[in-house]
């Protein structure tokens, strides 16, 4: 009986067993988040920025596991400046590598975005966000119509001279600083753009008439209605007023370097309009006038042996920065050693701007000699500014031939450009030229020691008497190639940046207007016959130690 009965005991005893233990479901296995592994653009593994990117260009992303398609299209973007841009997209690989085909323009910047909200097919989603700056390649095609050399530069001089003649100031006649500057007008500028009006009368774009009166218009303003500091006008003028603008908190006076360019412009002009009558009578004695006063040897601050370029009614001497070594002033000390009323002696020359042989320099940069200056040469207005009136031809003094100087400045410039030390994009033969001008963002006086990409239209065009193949190589280039990007208004904008791909709004006269006079005196020496036409010239520069057949 015991044992008939064990066997449905057992049963019982596995049957509770069963219903009293729990069934575990199966653990759930997340998908596996996944990455991108490569990205290549034409081939070509991307870094950081990608530049000269083709118009047609196929993206590539491999990733590490087959992607969801679905989740493409909201989840991968190219933008360009907040715009979305279009493009085909395919797979390979098991779908996990995404092939894209935009359609990109010329020099544009575009930013590619993978968002983590991508999904693999497994629902896995993708760890990190891929991004891609791109810039596109220089569109080769010419965008204006091929003509000849010669028409290109009176095209330049023409559309350029329009900052001077259409936007000069209604009320003075003057130069404006800027194009969005308003009232504020330049006095360097102003003499600037009294040289081109010259070259414009030469050149056919306005009449001897109309050129005379609207000259003998700036020259009564700044006779009647400007503040004259010793004979010395202020950087920037109110145009409507005559009242000077501050140009800083200390600089709110006399500006001898910038009254200086103005004075070169004035004397250009007294020399072109030498007929006998009484129009051109009356400016050349208007002229005169405010040549005779200027004070130069005022401006060397109690008597000392070099010129001081500012002084303010408020502040007095206490910027205290003296004229001297190379840069763009050397026109002070020609004009400062020729005056009829104040000549500088030959010893103010010596001491103050040649600080007596310190301001050579003898080393080679790019297999070129330089003679004077900073290394490397400094921005290229250096030999622009004062070598709008002064023929640098067979010019020489104990210092330099100053061709040569000019010439080994722009052409160390121009080699560095094609040399490229910092791999900047778009630096080419045919894209160089530094020197001061608008950058992204603001101002700065660009050159190979301070260089961040900007290139500046009047660096190359300014040169283009000592470097007429560089320049016009530059020039053709900016014109036909970027053309639709640099062409406005009054010629080619103030600078540009292929690197960052920044384009400039602005016009400054100091860097329209020697574009006008350098092409003016590479094609007919001008400018430059005149100023150095002027008996006080020719007598003053000799004072001090020049040596040249046009004196």
């Amino acid at each position: 009986m015991k044992y008939a009965c064990l066997p449905i005991f057992i049963c019982l005893l596995f049957s509770c067993s069963k219903k009293d233990k729990a069934v575990v479901p199966p653990p759930v296995v997340p998908p596996k988040s996944f990455n991108a592994t490569s990205t290549t653009i034409n081939g070509q593994l991307y870094s950081t920025t990608l530049y000269n990117v083709n118009f047609n260009s196929v993206i590539k992303i491999a990733f590490t596991a087959p992607l969801n398609e679905s989740t493409v299209t909201a989840n991968v973007l190219i933008k360009n400046n907040g715009t979305t841009v279009s493009f085909t997209s395919s797979f390979s690989n098991n779908d996990s590598v995404l092939i894209i085909k935009p359609a990109f323009t010329a020099l544009t910047s575009y930013v590619l975005n993978v968002s983590t909200g991508l999904k693999s097919k497994d629902g896995g989603s993708l760890n990190d966000n891929v991004n891609a700056t791109l810039i596109s390649a220089i569109d080769s095609t010419d965008k204006f119509t091929r003509i000849s050399d010669s028409a290109l530069l009176t095209l330049i001089q023409q559309q350029t001279f329009k900052y001077f003649w259409d936007f000069g100031h209604p009320t003075s006649g003057m130069a404006r600083e800027r194009n969005s500057s308003g009232d504020v007008c330049t006095t360097g500028g102003s003499g600037f753009g009294i040289m081109s009006m010259i070259a414009a009368v030469n050149r056919s774009f306005i009449s001897r008439t109309d050129a005379l009166n609207r000259i003998q218009k700036i020259v009564s303003f700044y006779k009647n209605n400007c503040t004259a500091y010793h004979g010395v006008y202020a950087h920037w003028i109110n145009g409507a007023t005559g009242v000077t603008v501050p140009f800083s908190m200390q600089d709110d006076g006399a500006d001898l370097v910038e009254t200086s360019y103005l004075m070169q412009g004035l004397l250009c002009a007294r020399q072109y309009f030498n007929a006998s009558n009484a129009e051109e009578d009356t400016l050349r004695n208007n002229i005169n006038v405010l040549w005779d006063a200027v004070d130069w040897n005022w401006f060397k601050q109690n008597n000392q042996n070099v010129l001081y370029w500012h002084w303010s009614p408020n502040y007095q001497w206490s910027i205290n920065q003296q004229i001297s070594g190379w840069d763009e002033a050397m026109i002070v000390y020609a004009l400062a050693a020729s005056s009829n009323t104040n000549a500088i002696a030959k010893v103010v020359y010596d001491n103050g701007w040649a600080q007596n042989g310190a301001e050579q320099n003898g080393k080679i940069f790019y297999g070129i000699k330089l003679p004077l200056g900073p290394d490397l040469g400094g921005p290229l207005f250096f030999s622009h500014y004062s070598f709008l009136g002064i023929n640098p031809h067979q010019l020489t003094d104990a210092y330099a031939n100053y061709f040569t100087q000019d010439t080994a400045h722009s052409k160390i410039n121009y080699n560095y450009c094609v040399a490229n030390p910092s791999n900047y994009f778009g630096y080419s033969n045919s894209c160089w030229g530094l020197t001061a001008s608008d950058e992204e963002g603001g101002y700065s006086a660009h050159a190979p020691d301070n260089d961040n990409g900007t290139i500046t239209p009047t660096a190359a065009i300014s040169s283009l008497p000592y470097t007429p193949t560089q320049s016009m190589n530059a020039l053709r280039f900016f014109y036909y190639k970027l053309g639709n990007k640099l062409w406005g208004d009054y010629g080619l904008v103030d600078a540009f940046n292929l690197n960052n791909l920044w384009f400039a709004d602005s016009y400054l006269a100091i860097d329209q207007g020697p574009e006008i006079v350098m092409i003016e005196n590479y094609r007919t020496g001008l400018l430059w016959n005149l100023f150095m036409s002027c008996p006080e010239i020719k007598k003053g520069m000799k004072a001090i130690g020049f040596s040249s057949p046009y004196l």
